[in-house]
């Protein structure tokens, strides 16, 4: 540890003596006017400044390194140059008016940050405006106006991010570059992080192994808080929101600041809701929630690079609704009792109120992670280091409401190390290693799906990167290994509550039953990408791309045992499995005007050794059941076969000349996804297709954006959406998974204003939106 410190200390000491700044004048090119507050930051440095009212900038302590820099402001089109440092002192830039965004730098999926337009792999951008007015109720859900990309969900709170048709632990979530880890095999909760803390998202929609090893095995969602405050600056911000639908209040409070490099931050958060509402049942039982969040992060930035440090806390108290109603009236009910013979209709003052029923899970996410850059020279040294646990417990046990039925305790470290080597001759070059190590434990259970297990990760990667001209290449290789074990589990009644309780195994003691044997296995496989950008001008380029991606099976995959309390079946596990491994291509044409825009992508993916559930039947072709506590569940069990998605996006975007303050936005996406079969698996008409795939699903928006001030009143816009879901006939309908899902279309709308002071500085924001305007009542298949 020593020789580490010494190392660093080293490096820190060299790039001190190796540093220099940069200053400019940003203008308007049509006319040659200063720009104030035009924002100039270098995303691969994590710092950066805005102009003053002169137009000026001046960044110092900068390294003298080659790297991207990138300039931004409010309608104009964005720039991003490679610099170097070592020989540029003055970066002056003209900045041409626009009503759209583009050359958008993207951070995830490659070593370097670099712009979309020059990136082959397969990318979204998803920015604060956008989030910011989709008015929806958690970060997943405010993505799904993005082609490609949909929810699926368990609840207004509770949804699981879909990338061209795949979910769970296909698609791999991180938040500011730090896999996000929960217990995502689950159905019943979503992701673990404050919507309100986040700046952007950055979507890789395709195999992104190499990079993040298993688990992006569809995509990858980087969920990105806000960068710095520029040098010399503090930024404060109080939001606070309600919701008619759940009367959700929702407020947050952040404060942040940049003195000579010295970064720190704090937020906090809180949402509270009641059931949600819908046409024909009124407030929906099992819908209520309850969540606060803070987060708070320091860190240093210097000639040597950065070194940042953050700390995230989230805890969700959140019923799970299960749909059960009386027979008669149709009203929800209730489990009040263990021996659950009788439920009670749920009173309407119940279904308005904040308070969380007995019957519940409660989640708490933990995280502390350090974000490290070192300049050695012409080259970089990447160390991202993360701590986090999330402690998940469902309270099913009416009668004895602190005792969690499930709880489980997962312990993660996260370890991601990149070497990025001296750029040659056009040529980038990153090698580096990646992984984690897990424990989890089912902590003070009475109910156990899973066993305790433990694993690590290791996964050695090359990526290389190159520009000729107009032609853009990037290519790289990765090995990945899984060391899983899980020891055996052992339970007997607890003689005080009567309840499971784990024990050690005990021979004499007949009340003593095995659940879990133990089992112990390594995965591993290899994954990569291989991908080209053509650029024919500054409007126009094709990309293509192809990757195979990786994933290890989960923890239920392989061990699941156990009735779980929010399905009503058995799941059991298959210690045999191999890992999916998929091949996907993709090919994508885009253009962008001053006053047009718009995308064409399609792709295929096929995957071997794809995992489902199947319902097993018995000797006598009846459902195989298993008894417990005097109730019979139906038993599933997972199975593999090889499947296969296929589809596209499409997007076009107007803003016509010269009515520049319109924006006309078209998007549509659509999948098909089919079993193929194999490894013994039958395909017959009720499993040839996929679970939970998304229908056709096109999106429009009118947008006015008006430029001229209105006394104190600035930045007024007025908007207008219309969202249409086609009818899905191609559902898994085995075992009651899915029912066919009618079309339907929903008509958004909402206006927003600035409050400015006489300097023209905004003061206050407030956004109206209205989600469902006509109150249609619709069925969606990507909702449990």
């Amino acid at each position: 540890m020593k020789q580490m410190i010494f190392i660093v200390m080293l490096c820190m000491a060299y790039a001190a003596r190796a540093q220099t700044s940069l200053s400019g004048t940003i203008r308007c090119k049509k006319d040659s006017d200063l720009i104030p507050g035009a924002v100039v930051y270098f995303p691969d440095l994590r710092t950066g400044t805005s102009t003053n009212a002169l137009g000026k900038y001046e960044i110092k302590n900068l390294p003298k390194i080659k790297t991207l820099v990138q300039v931004k402001m409010i309608g104009f089109k964005s720039v991003a140059r490679h610099i170097d440092l070592s020989q540029t002192t003055v970066f002056d830039m003209e900045m041409e008016e626009s009503a759209l965004e583009a050359g958008e730098v993207i951070v995830t999926g490659t070593s370097h940050s670099t712009e979309i337009k020059k990136s082959p792999i397969p990318m979204a951008l998803i920015d604060r405006d956008l989030l910011a007015n989709s008015g929806a109720l958690n970060i997943i859900d405010a993505m799904i106006k993005v082609p490609g990309i949909m929810a699926l969900s368990s609840g207004p709170n509770i949804s699981k991010p879909v990338i061209r048709g795949l979910g769970y632990n296909r698609v791999l979530t991180l938040f500011d570059g730090i896999r996000q880890d929960g217990q995502q095999w689950g159905d019943e909760h979503g992701v673990e992080v404050d919507q309100n803390l986040i700046d952007r998202i950055e979507v890789v929609k395709g195999p992104a192994s190499l990079i993040y090893g298993s688990d992006a095995l569809a995509g990858v969602v980087n969920l990105l808080p806000a960068n710095p405050a520029p040098e010399g600056n503090l930024v404060g911000e109080v939001l606070s929101g309600y919701h008619t639908n759940n009367k959700q209040i929702m407020s947050s409070a952040h404060f942040t600041g940049n003195h000579s490099g010295f970064i720190w931050g704090f937020r906090a958060s809180q949402k509270l809701a009641a059931a949600y509402q819908n046409k024909y049942d009124g407030r929906v039982f099992g819908t209520k929630y309850g969540e606060v969040d803070y987060n708070v992060f320091l860190g240093l930035n210097r000639s040597w690079g950065y070194s940042h440090l953050s700390f995230t806390s989230y805890s969700n108290k959140q019923e799970v609704p299960d749909g059960s109603r009386d027979s008669t009236t149709r009203k929800f009910v209730k489990q009040i009792t263990e021996i659950d013979t009788l439920r009670p209709i749920v009173e309407e003052s119940e279904l308005a109120n904040y308070k969380i029923n007995a019957v519940h899970q409660q989640v708490d996410h933990k995280r502390v992670y350090s974000d490290n850059h070192f300049i050695l020279g012409q080259s970089k040294l990447g160390i991202k280091l993360g701590l986090q646990q999330s402690h998940r417990k469902e309270f099913g046990h009416p009668e004895h409401p602190a005792i969690p039925a499930l709880a489980l305790l997962l312990n993660t470290g996260t370890y991601d190390v990149k070497y990025y080597l001296p750029e040659f001759n056009e040529w980038c070059v990153t090698v580096g290693v990646n992984g984690m190590l897990q424990q989890n434990k089912n902590k003070d259970a009475t109910e156990f799906v899973i066993p305790d297990y433990k694993s690590f990760d290791l996964g050695p990667f090359a990526f290389v990167k190159s520009s000729f001209g107009k032609l853009d290449l990037a290519a790289g290789v990765r090995y990945d290994m899984r060391s899983f074990e899980h020891d055996s589990l052992f339970a007997k009644p607890n003689p005080a509550t009567g309840f499971d309780m784990q024990t050690n195994s005990d021979p004499s003691d007949s009340s003593v039953v095995r659940l879990f044997d133990h089992y112990k296995h390594t995965f591993s496989g290899v994954s990569g990408s291989l991908g080209a950008t053509y650029n024919f001008n500054d409007n126009f380029c094709l990309k293509a791309n192809v990757a195979r991606g990786y994933r290890a099976p989960n923890i239920a995959e392989i061990s699941a045992k156990g009735v779980h309390p929010g399905t009503g079946f058995q799941q059991l596990g298959e210690a045999n499995f191999k890992p999916e491994f998929n091949l996907q291509e993709d090919i994508g044409i885009f253009f962008s005007t001053e006053h047009i825009s718009g995308s064409v992508e399609i792709f295929n993916n096929v995957i071997s050794n794809y995992i489902y559930n199947e319902k097993l039947v018995s000797v006598t072709g009846t459902d195989s059941l298993f008894v417990q506590g005097g109730n019979a569940y139906p038993v599933f069990k997972f199975r593999q076969t090889t499947a296969q998605l296929y589809g596209g996006e499409f997007s076009f975007d107007i803003h016509p000349h010269p009515l520049d303050w319109l924006h006309i936005e078209n998007t549509a996406s659509l999948v098909f996804a089919t079993n193929l079969g194999g490894n013994g698996a039958s395909v017959t008409d009720s499993t040839r297709y996929l679970p939970f795939i998304p229908p056709f699903h096109s999106n429009t928006e009118l947008r006015a954006d008006l430029k001229k001030k209105a006394g104190c009143f600035s930045g007024i816009f007025f908007k207008v959406g219309f969202q249409y879901f086609a009818a899905q006939e191609r559902v898994f309908s085995a075992y009651g998974t899915e029912t066919k899902t009618p079309a339907y279309t929903l008509l958004d709308a909402g206006f927003g204003m600035d409050i400015v002071n006489k300097k023209g500085k905004p003061l206050l924001s407030i956004n109206l939106l209205v989600n469902n305007l006509l109150d249609a009542a619709y069925q969606s298949n990507m909702s449990r």
